[in-house]
C-alpha cells in the first residue's frame, strides 16, 4: 500500500518561512501528478499547489509567488517552499498524489500555525 508522509510543520511568525516535505513509500513516478492542499478550521479543503511529472506547476493565486512546489524524484519526496507566511496560510497542510489510474492518495497532514 502507498503512503504518503508529510513533515515541516509548525508554528511561524507571520512573514517567515517553513518547508514542508512529503515522503512517499515508493518512487514518485508512481504518481502522475503530486501536490499540496489545506484546510483551515471551518472551511472546505483546498488546492494550494500541484506538480506533475514533468515539472510543470500549478498554484493557488493566493500563493503564486511565495510558495514554491518540488519533487525530488531520487529521493521520492515532494516538497512545499513556503515564504512570507500570513495568519491566513494556517491550515492542515495534505500532500496527495495521483496514479495513473487517476487514484488519489493522502498523506495524514501536518499543522503550519502562523501567527501575527
Amino acid at each position: 500500500q502507498v503512503q504518503l508522509v508529510e513533515s515541516g510543520g509548525g508554528l511561524v511568525q507571520a512573514g517567515g518561512s517553513l518547508r514542508l516535505a512529503c515522503s512517499a513509500s515508493r518512487s514518485i513516478f508512481f504518481f502522475n501528478d503530486m501536490g499540496w492542499y489545506r484546510q483551515a478550521p471551518g472551511l472546505q479543503r483546498e488546492l494550494v499547489a500541484t506538480i506533475t511529472k514533468r515539472g510543470l506547476t500549478n498554484y493557488a493565486d493566493s500563493v503564486k509567488g511565495r510558495f514554491t512546489i518540488s519533487r525530488d524524484n531520487a529521493e521520492n519526496q515532494l516538497y512545499l517552499q513556503m515564504k512570507s507566511l500570513k495568519p491566513e496560510d494556517t491550515a492542515v497542510y495534505y500532500c496527495t498524489g495521483t496514479d495513473s489510474s487517476r487514484r488519489d492518495y493522502w498523506g495524514q497532514g501536518t499543522q503550519v500555525t502562523v501567527s501575527s
